[in-house]
């Protein structure tokens, strides 16, 4: 196990961003830069034996500069979308950045995945991981309260990367926080994820209106193209006839995760990609999760090796609360309180399935 640290490019500030690598004995890598929080690879083998990147990412600072995607990024102070940009805390309302159309988005105008982290390292006997500390402001980008908020990153032996979230605040706030990795298991030998297979440990999702906002109910998957309680194939119903994949341009919706007790580690996600045999699968303690089909990658950016990302060349699945949970009082609260500390965990587990 080590961690290298590399230097990856230079910001208009003046200050230097750093690649951090972090290996097992396996050989699985995991890279982050103190731009944004940003996962910039993940090798993995595949079943052969074969290593290969296994998110999306760039080779370039500039590029994750201008990316519009959020790809691999930290998310917040809100990921996901908050109707109106605008909610309530205790009589007073909060007016926020509108980012997508008159709504707010994954925290607004400059969110978490365009700022300057600061990254220590740590060495256990087992592991290798990287906290990453960033102290949001009261009033950026019209969220109350200073709040600070650490990440850390793990790479175990046993081929897991395990994200855990802590934050504090200075003053009654919300938070919803979240990782943007854009996954496509192939490591680029498919030029889509419609061949993957997903199984969503979710009965529930949330339904949305036009706009991407939540109805507020929380509907059955049985019975519609969003049932992926049994392992799918993503591209087969991708293409149905129906009002939430229209209005989603595919899929873009929060599953309900299935679990006993609120705020307890459950799996959340399997994903496959038989050619290469790799498998994922996602725990969390958050509950929901978002998949998003990569709806909306146009080609923009030269990727790693040059790889062009185009339409639904990645996907993400984001654990994390509900969206616009402030402005629906029966959604599980993202409030944060002075006498509190957010914490959260998600581990994404890497496999090797021989189908």
């Amino acid at each position: 196990m080590s961690i290298v640290k590399t230097k990856f490019g230079t910001l208009a500030n003046g200050k230097d961003v750093f690649e951090y690598t972090l290996n097992n004995a396996n050989g699985m890598i995991v890279k982050v830069i103190n731009y944004g929080g940003i996962i910039t690879s993940i090798v993995t083998p595949d079943k052969y034996g074969n290593m290969g990147d296994v998110v999306m990412g760039f080779d370039s600072l500039d590029y994750y500069i201008q990316d519009t995607h959020y790809i691999g990024s930290i998310v917040g102070r809100t990921a996901n979308r908050i109707a109106g940009a605008s909610f309530s805390l205790d009589g007073k309302t909060y007016s926020l950045a509108r980012n997508n159309h008159d709504n707010n988005h994954h925290g607004g105008l400059i969110g978490f995945n365009k700022k300057f982290w600061d990254i220590e390292p740590i060495h256990t006997e087992k592991d290798e991981a990287l906290q990453l500390h960033y102290l949001s402001n009261n009033g950026e980008e019209g969220f109350p309260g200073n709040v600070n908020i650490f990440v850390t990153y793990t790479l175990t032996s046993d081929n897991t990367l395990i994200i855990e979230y802590q934050a504090t605040t200075d003053k009654k706030t919300i938070i919803n926080l979240t990782q943007h990795s854009y996954f496509n298991l192939s490591a680029g030998k498919q030029k889509n994820i419609l061949l993957h297979e997903l199984q969503l440990f979710a009965t529930r999702y949330l339904p949305c209106d036009v706009s991407q906002i939540p109805t507020g109910r929380l509907t059955a998957v049985a019975n519609t193209p969003l049932d992926f309680s049994k392992s799918k194939v993503i591209g087969k119903d991708i293409n149905t006839d129906n009002e939430q994949l229209k209005w989603g341009a595919g899929f873009d919706h929060t599953w309900v995760i299935d679990k006993q007790l609120s705020n307890t580690l459950a799996i959340a996600a399997k994903l496959t990609e038989p050619q290469s045999g790799r498998c994922l699968e996602i725990y969390t303690t958050e509950p929901g999760i978002q998949f998003y089909s990569g709806n909306y990658l146009n080609g923009q950016g030269i990727g790693k090796d040059g790889e062009i990302y185009n339409y639904r060349y990645g996907m993400g699945l984001e654990t994390q609360h509900f969206p616009d949970s402030p402005n629906k009082p029966q959604f599980p609260s993202i409030v944060l309180d002075i006498d509190q500390i957010f914490s959260s965990k998600t581990i994404f587990d890497f496999k090797i399935v021989n189908s």
